[in-house]
């Protein structure tokens, strides 16, 4: 109830910031000059507002991206207001692989710091489709994608930590639509099965594994003593090209909803947060909305079900990969 009362007043939580807060101010005399920060996606959307404020503050920031061309075009947009912003471009398509393999490789090769890692692409509420690999799509987007690329990064973030002395953090865009999943949270038997399937509940299906790829991540790296944070985060409800596949939908909703929606500067505002914030030093397997830490559903609490699904991930990508 407190939660719904933030969300449509914007009044703010413990942190200090809520649903009206922007990317902006919640990192308002913050120094990134010394970071170094991946953003998935970072060419549109809640994304690009994420790319552009990271810049703002300093942060030399990498856009993963399949639409090489349209993320060039959105670093121009951030060079014209930010004339000492340090933005650069790297071809990334989370439904392949060897593309996923290929953006690491091509990462590392620029010899950077892997200071911030923020796993922002998404789809959501698609049709049914399997990925380049045979994965079904959102799965293998949201998540294995995902899941891939930040054990690919892993040991370059190990290694700027042991350089810098600077934390690492990791930030998962996950949604409140993890509540909305199939019965068990995650079809493992099934995850790629037409029968059976509904976009809403994939989706939410897929939103949960972020969530408890973020929590279980965590466990393992407290274990080696490695000062690298995970957390996960819920953006809110906006608007943008993630709704592509049911525009109309959405637009009856926010209709009857209004008040509940953000704008993209808000949208961004969490992630931002949970990237940036010296606040959050230390805070690991947490879930944000808002900027304030809530509390999410039981599966995503499942500690059992985060090390099942652990282990799914990595049989499948092998079960995939090709040498």
């Amino acid at each position: 109830m407190v939660g719904i009362f933030s969300l449509v007043t914007g009044w703010p939580g413990p942190s200090g910031f809520g649903s009206s807060s922007t990317a902006e101010q919640v990192t308002q005399g913050i120094d990134g000059t010394n970071l170094t920060a991946i953003i998935t996606g970072g060419a549109s959307g809640i994304g690009l507002e994420t790319s552009r404020v990271l810049a703002l503050r300093g942060v030399h920031v990498i856009i993963g991206v399949r639409n090489v061309k349209a993320a060039n075009e959105a670093k121009k947009t951030i060079l014209t207001e930010i004339e000492t912003a340090r933005v650069d471009v790297l071809e990334l398509d989370l439904c392949s692989i060897r593309s996923i393999r290929a953006f690491a490789d091509n990462f590392i090769a620029l010899n950077l710091h892997l200071n911030i890692l923020i796993n922002n692409a998404g789809i959501m509420f698609c049709p049914f489709q399997l990925s380049q690999d045979g994965i079904e799509v959102q799965f293998a987007t949201n998540h294995i994608g995902h899941f891939l690329l930040t054990e690919l990064l892993l040991d370059k973030m190990k290694n700027t930590v042991k350089t810098t002395g600077i934390q690492g953090r990791i930030v998962n865009l996950s949604s409140i639509a993890h509540t909305h999943c199939y019965k068990n949270g995650i079809r493992f038997d099934h995850i790629s099965a037409k029968d059976g399937y509904n976009d809403k509940r994939a989706y939410g299906q897929s939103k949960l594994a972020n969530i408890l790829h973020a929590n279980e991540l965590s466990r393992r790296l407290q274990e080696e003593g490695v000062n690298v944070t995970v957390n996960s985060v819920h953006p809110g409800l906006i608007m943008t090209p993630l709704f592509r596949h049911s525009a109309v939908l959405m637009n009856f909703l926010k209709f009857f909803s209004f008040f509940l929606w953000k704008n993209v500067p808000q949208g961004a505002a969490t992630t931002c947060y949970v990237a940036l914030h010296p606040r959050l030093k230390g805070v690991t397997a947490k879930y944000f909305v808002d900027c304030n830490e809530m509390t999410p559903s039981s599966y995503a609490r499942d500690e059992a079900l985060a090390r099942k699904l652990w282990d799914f991930s990595h049989k499948l990508i092998n079960s995939v990969s090709k040498p």
